[in-house]
């Protein structure tokens, strides 16, 4: 199978991919510009994602999953770095929002919605689910901490905030090591093997070479650094012409682009009855959105001075504590129905209207 195969309709989006570039170059209108950039993405992030899954398989099973591990949000951290080298730090931070609310509500509700129509219970490791909804439950906490003590104390030097940005970030790089060693090393019977042939099926794996592999993931990452700036240049253009908050553009729209291909990937393996491996996409990367690429961020801001502080808005704050509430409600069991998925896809609704008319 080509890289390229345009039997896969998503692949049919590359061809918006000079759009954005001649939209800033003859300064085109905004809107135009910033939705061709979001559209350009999705197939070179499902790229990616299928170059990764190749590589790891001709790197072997342990490093194989280490990559898959690392490389899972690459698209998503490419775009935030974008925003964050602009100075749209609130842009930041609601994309790392939408990325792990999207996931929490989104994809698992449409996951447990698609597969529970087609069965009427679906049954899932709960050891695995529960530990990543910890993993999720630990992001909240990281995010309410610092909101607290800015209450508590509401004249401490900003100074205090960013260092403490910098420990927090920390403490979750190392949770996320340690996860991964959990995963990975100590207890990985408890999660899907990455050689699932429904799972690589689902992402059109047939055997790429290394060469192809290596290949298609450096000009993918190379053109989604391209198609990133341009996204960010034209954010708060498209924001003022639309009538769109930043935070609804960061936490609704570029929360969706980089994992759209992914969240593709998660309903059809709950459709095809493989709600562990939908729950492991789903959970595992808002898990890795927390714990790995908010604190990869957090340490670059300091690097390019211009240190970021984890000060979220309150309803960014409280939309994560709410999605992590219910998440222990429906996922934490064992098994889940299409009802489950309804309600999850109406907190995200919810959510969405109230960063919609947040002014």
């Amino acid at each position: 199978m080509s890289a390229l195969d345009f039997r896969n309709p998503i692949n049919w989006l590359l061809v918006l991919m000079p759009v954005p570039v001649a939209g800033l170059i003859l300064d085109w209108p905004a809107p135009l510009t910033f939705f061709s950039a979001c559209l350009g993405l999705i197939p070179l992030a499902a790229l990616m994602g299928t170059a990764t899954e190749h590589l790891s398989k001709h790197i072997g099973e342990g490093p194989g999953a280490l990559l898959n591990a690392t490389f899972g949000n690459a698209c998503e951290f490419i775009i935030a770095f974008a925003a964050l080298r602009a100075g749209l730090v609130d842009v930041v931070k609601a994309s790392i929002t939408g990325s792990i609310i999207g996931n929490i509500l989104l994809v698992l509700g449409a996951s447990m919605l698609v597969g529970g129509l087609r069965f009427q219970k679906q049954t899932f490791n709960r050891t695995a689910a529960s530990t990543s909804a910890t993993l999720l439950a630990l992001a909240a906490i990281s995010l309410v901490v610092p909101a607290v003590c800015r209450g508590s104390s509401p004249g401490a030097q900003v100074v205090h905030e960013e260092h403490h940005a910098l420990a927090i970030a920390v403490v979750l790089f190392i949770t996320y090591i340690l996860s991964l060693v959990f995963s990975l090393k100590t207890h990985p019977h408890l999660y899907v093997r990455p050689h699932d042939a429904e799972a690589d099926l689902a992402i059109g794996i047939s055997g790429w070479s290394l060469a192809r592999s290596s290949t298609v993931l450096l000009v993918s990452t190379a053109l989604v650094a391209g198609l990133s700036e341009c996204l960010v240049h034209s954010l708060e253009s498209v924001g003022a012409t639309l009538g769109m908050s930043d935070i609804f553009i960061g936490v609704i729209v570029v929360g969706l682009v980089g994992n759209a291909a992914e969240h593709s990937t998660a309903i059809w393996m709950a459709y095809k009855n493989k709600m562990d491996l939908a729950i492991n996409i789903a959970l595992g990367s808002g898990a890795q959105v927390a714990l790995f690429i908010a604190p990869l961020l957090v340490f670059l801001s300091f690097l390019i001075g211009a240190p970021m502080n984890l000060q979220f808005s309150n309803v960014e704050v409280v939309s994560i504590l709410v999605s992590v509430l219910i998440l222990g409600f429906v996922a934490t069991d064992g098994e889940c129905n299409w009802m489950e998925g309804v309600q999850l896809l109406a907190v995200y609704a919810i959510l969405g209207a109230a960063f919609y008319f947040l002014v």
